[in-house]
C-alpha cells in the first residue's frame, strides 16, 4: 500500500538532511558522489503517536572524503539547517552516525 504519512515525514527528514550534507560538502569542493540516510525510529504508544526516537545512519560516498568534514556537514545539517529534523527534535531524541565509502579506487 505504500508508506504511511508518518513514514513519509521520516523519509522527508532523511532527504532534507542528505541534501544538506551533499550541498555543504560540494560547497567545500569535496568530491561527494552519494549520500544515503538509513532511518530507524520509535513512536509514542499513545495518540498522536509522535516520534520519540530517531536514529540517522549516513552513508556518504566520494573520492578521498575527510571523515572530519563529513561529520561537520552532518552536524551542521541536523543542528542548524534541516528544518524537518528541527521540528522532530521537539518530540524525539535524534541521534546519528555515519560511514564514509571511498570510491577513489573504482
Amino acid at each position: 500500500p505504500g508508506p504511511s504519512p508518518m513514514e513519509l515525514v521520516l523519509i522527508g527528514t532523511g532527504g532534507c538532511s542528505a541534501y544538506d550534507v551533499v550541498h555543504i560538502l560540494e560547497k567545500g569542493r569535496d568530491a561527494v558522489e552519494d549520500c544515503v540516510v538509513e532511518l530507524e525510529a520509535d513512536r509514542a504508544e499513545t495518540e498522536p503517536r509522535v516520534f520519540t526516537r530517531i536514529h540517522m545512519h549516513f552513508v556518504v560516498k566520494g573520492r578521498q572524503l575527510s571523515s572530519d568534514k563529513v561529520k561537520r556537514a552532518i552536524d551542521l545539517s541536523i543542528e542548524k539547517y534541516c528544518s524537518a529534523s528541527a521540528m522532530l527534535a521537539k518530540t524525539a531524541t535524534i541521534t546519528h552516525d555515519f560511514e564514509v565509502i571511498d570510491t577513489t579506487a573504482r
